[in-house]
């Protein structure tokens, strides 16, 4: 802290506010907001819009600021959780927008009135001289941010206000902050060439980008400031200001665990990890197959409605109509309800892989960090896998089965590169990533298969689909002298098994001699069959793309290797 600065804090001023000063203030505030009101009424500013013209532009200017920028105790910590939620909510008035040559950009016309029903919740903020809490608490760390993008991107600054007092580590000891009130204190700036504003939260830090063509020749800017130090409601020890909040919540840091259907490994893991002051955001407790899976400890949020739709979509789909595309947008409406229940206090999410990207794209993991239980491949790596195989097996008509909108896979990647961990116990979706953000945990055994390890035949564990190595299957088993067993329907092409010695199983049946389970997939997400076989010592042939480790009774072999297949079914026959 410079000298300055330091005599600037030290001055004494402890005049204690009053409640006939506050109402003066809030008079004064009205008046204010009436004059401002009439003057943009016959002039008012262009709200604009975002837009994607100057998306690859230069970046003029880029200011980072640290969103935790104190520590003073579980009181402290829940308004800046506060503050950070304000934030979230007024970026999206703000984040992507183009301004062209000449317009004036202000920021109250963009991110609208700071009220509890537009999202914002209490936070601390400058007022008269004292940090208190209030509703929209926090917006100047943004308005700072974008003032001094501003100047440092040569824009010319149309209106600003600067702080009165100092709060220490703010930019108004350097002379670059704006103030912003409601609605009567704006911060506008406008520029001779077109230029977007990018504005975003990663977990600890707030980002605001100005981007544009031309040079740049930044704006001079004030001198520091020579005002006093701003006191704190939290710090101050005034317990007889009316201000004085005893009752301001004691938050602890909960996680909010937003899940869909329930694994073994996922309950399991929720189940050793979550705390008392958690939440679990899950679809239902009193609908289909949602009901269970998910241990019942901390205090829960179902989507009912949600899962009804779901069900109702899928029921009445048309013939033809992509499954896949019934339940992105299924996610995406669970993903909507669960968003609408996270609060301030929610600093860390953990997220079923299903509803990542449509919450990337609603904004609310900005500002947080997250953890995702991870249950497939990404949406882009599993596109490229499909693609070349449908290149290698034109004649499939099933591996164009699943193919996310772009935009859903690329939010997907963004938000799994945002990811504090990523969580699996599959090993083909674990290697996707780098290994000091995935965390492997191991596959819960299931109850073994009612069979035994005898005779030749072999199961095929899953439906006779491309995506699941039926390809490889047939060229493998040209000649030798097995039964093929099919453990569930489904029919890539008819005709697919002429001349070998095939069988579907129906549901639930077993038989009571198996010579190995085989499953050469090129995707699978869910091998549930070949950890039986193993818990029931029966030999299992699968591929990497399993997912499974190393370890005894498994051989694996290449994807798509007809050769390495036939040879790991004769050395176990």
């Amino acid at each position: 802290m410079s000298d300055r600065l330091a005599n600037v804090m030290a001055l004494p001023d402890r005049t204690v506010p009053t409640r006939i000063g506050n109402w003066v203030f809030e008079g004064k505030a009205a008046l204010l907001r009436l004059r401002r009101a009439g003057r943009d009424f016959a002039d008012a500013p262009k709200r604009h819009r975002a837009g994607t013209a100057l998306i690859d532009a230069p970046v003029l200017a880029k200011v980072t600021s640290p969103l935790w920028t104190t520590s003073g105790g579980a009181k402290d910590r829940a308004l800046n959780a506060g503050k950070i939620q304000n934030l979230r909510t007024a970026i999206a008035g703000l984040d992507g927008i183009e301004i062209g040559a000449g317009e004036v950009l202000s920021f109250w016309r963009q991110v609208g009135k700071p009220l509890r029903r537009h999202g914002y919740v209490e936070g601390r903020e400058l007022r008269e001289g004292c940090m208190i809490a209030t509703v929209g608490g926090g917006l100047c760390q943004l308005s700072n941010a974008l003032y001094e993008a501003a100047i440092d991107a040569g824009l010319e600054v149309v209106e600003r206000h600067a702080h009165t007092r100092i709060v220490p580590g703010s930019r108004a000891a350097a002379g670059r902050d704006a103030t912003v009130f409601w609605n009567y204190l704006d911060f506008r700036v406008r520029s001779r060439r077109a230029f977007r504003v990018d504005a975003t939260l990663t977990a600890d830090a707030l980002e605001v980008s100005i981007r544009g063509f031309g040079d740049v020749m930044p704006a001079p800017i004030a001198d520091m400031l020579t005002g006093l130090a701003a006191h704190d409601c939290l710090s101050c020890g005034e317990i007889s200001c009316h201000r004085h909040k005893p009752d301001i919540a004691v938050e602890g840091t909960p996680t909010a665990w937003l899940v869909d259907a329930a694994t073994p490994e996922f309950a399991g893991l929720y189940g050793e990890r979550v705390g008392e002051a958690d939440v679990l955001m899950l679809p239902s407790r009193r609908i289909g197959r949602y009901v269970g899976g998910w241990p019942a400890i901390a205090p829960e949020y179902t989507a009912d409605l949600a899962v009804m739709q779901r069900s109702f979509a899928l029921r009445t789909a048309s013939k033809g109509q992509p499954r896949a595309a019934i339940l992105l947008a299924a996610d995406a409406r669970l993903a909507a309800a669960y968003a609408r229940r996270i609060e301030a206090r929610h600093t860390h999410l953990v997220i079923a892989q299903p509803l990542l990207p449509h919450l990337w794209r609603l904004g609310v993991l900005r500002g947080r960090s997250f953890d995702v239980l991870l249950d497939r491949l990404p949406m882009d790596r599993l596109h490229d896998l499909l693609d070349a195989a449908a290149a290698r097996h034109p004649d499939s008509p099933t591996l164009g089965d699943f193919r996310a909108p772009t935009s859903t896979a690329l939010a997907e990647r963004e938000a799994l590169g945002a990811a504090a961990r990523l969580i699996t116990p599959h090993r083909a979706v674990a290697a996707c990533f780098p290994e000091a953000r995935v965390e492997v945990i191991d596959w819960q055994p299931p109850g073994p298969l009612a069979t035994r390890c005898s005779g030749r035949t072999i199961m095929f564990a899953g439906p006779a689909l491309a995506r699941k190595g039926i390809h490889a299957m047939r060229a493998a088993l040209a000649g030798l002298d097995i039964a093929l067993l099919f453990e569930r329907a489904g029919q890539d092409q008819p005709g697919f098994w002429n001349g070998f010695d095939v069988l579907l199983l129906g549901p639930g049946e077993m038989p009571a001699e198996l010579a190995a389970v085989v499953l050469p997939a090129l995707v699978e997400h869910n091998p549930r069959t070949l950890l039986r076989a193993l818990a029931a010592d029966v030999p299992v042939i699968a591929t990497p793309a399993c997912g499974l480790p190393p370890q005894p009774g498994l051989t694996l072999v290449p994807a798509d290797d007809p050769a390495a297949l036939r040879d790991a079914i004769s050395r176990v026959l």
